[in-house]
């Protein structure tokens, strides 16, 4: 019998650093880091992080919904970025770090909004949430370097100062969750 998938696309700034974040989640098969959401097609990276393609650096996630559900994901995402800049996470600032959900189906769009209106009705964050719900368009695969950067680089100084500390804040509230 063939696994049951779906996809989920997030935009939570920098993909080295969510891509992390979500490969260590049981359930998540695949997690490619891409572009989406802009103007041109096969957008090169130089193009993207210049901000003037429109797209966001972002990630589309391949899992099994019987092992980890769509609104779990959401919970990861909305923990591990600040949804409540707009055009911003950390140093990086620009469209093409923006917080948005790009949905796949009606359910996905509506299960975002309905974490959304939790997460500002039970003011998690000191601000409202800003992350855009937008349906998902083309996804374009970044290049191969920056595909499992992470993993490839945990020595890098970027990984030990950003990306760590998201590292240890999933080990510490999905640990039942995590490969």
């Amino acid at each position: 019998m063939k696994e049951k998938t779906e996809v989920a696309t997030f935009a939570n700034g920098c993909f080295w650093c969510t891509e992390a974040v979500f490969q260590r989640f049981k359930g998540v098969n695949k997690v490619q880091s891409g572009f989406t959401g802009g103007m041109i097609k096969n957008p090169p990276y130089r193009e993207v992080v210049s901000g003037r393609t429109g797209h966001a650096e972002a990630l589309q996630i391949t899992f099994n919904p019987d092992i980890i559900t769509f609104k779990e994901l959401l919970y990861v995402f909305f923990s591990t970025h600040d949804p409540t800049t707009l055009n911003r996470q950390g140093a990086d600032v620009g469209t093409q770090y923006r917080s948005a959900i790009f949905y796949h189906s009606n359910s996905q769009k509506e299960m975002a909004k309905a974490v959304i209106k939790e997460l500002d009705a039970d003011t998690i964050f000191n601000a409202p949430i800003v992350t855009e719900v937008t349906e998902a368009s083309e996804f374009y695969v970044a290049e191969e370097e920056h595909q499992n950067f992470y993993n490839n680089h945990p020595e890098y100084g970027y990984c030990k100062f950003v990306i760590d500390p998201k590292i240890n804040k999933i080990q510490k509230y999905f640990s039942d969750k995590l490969n």
